[in-house]
């Protein structure tokens, strides 16, 4: 019983102190977290820079750090235990939000939809940050693919063309 009177009294405390997401012109986030997908999971950080009210511009980059190997035939090609190079596990995009904060009238949810160009594709977004303080707060994310650069003749192109889940922390830099 202890366990959730305290559950509940650190998640009012939190929903009560919470803090505006985006703030619009002039606004900066950093978010870092896991990146979760099929076949590794690694880290993504990403910062983001309000451009307008609704819209901003920015950065992310994924590193897979846990990958499987692969073993098995692809192609014409016979592989044994193969693990991918670093050109295979990062990823770097540049990427546009539209944030919907003002709009859905939650000063402390940022809901932002968004488009990406990056190393090996051009894909989309949806993601989500939730400010506990003014300074931080949490992230959640969905990335896809849209149109890759590929046509899928090496063992380890579809590491950065999938979906991926990637959740952490968000932090305030204005």
């Amino acid at each position: 019983m202890k366990k959730i009177i305290t559950l509940v009294f650190l998640a009012s405390f939190g929903l009560t102190n919470a803090q505006q997401a985006f703030k619009g012109k002039g606004d900066a986030k950093f978010n870092v977290g896991a990146n979760i997908q099929d076949g590794g999971s690694g880290i993504q950080a990403s910062a983001d820079f309000g451009l307008g009210e609704n819209f901003s511009y920015g950065f992310v980059a994924t590193y897979l750090l846990g990958v499987d190997e692969f073993s098995g035939i692809y192609g014409e090609n016979t592989y044994a235990n193969v693990k991918p190079e670093f050109e295979d596990r990062v990823d770097a995009k540049f990427r546009i939000n539209a944030n919907l904060s003002s709009v859905i009238g939650v000063e402390q949810l940022d809901i932002y939809p968004g488009l990406s160009l990056g190393l090996h594709n051009f894909g989309g977004h949806l993601g989500g940050r939730y400010f506990f303080t003014e300074g931080f707060g949490v992230f959640t994310e969905l990335g896809f693919p849209i149109a890759k650069y590929s046509d899928d003749k090496e063992v380890f192109d579809h590491l950065n063309n999938q979906v991926t889940f990637s959740i952490g922390a968000s932090f305030n830099l204005d």
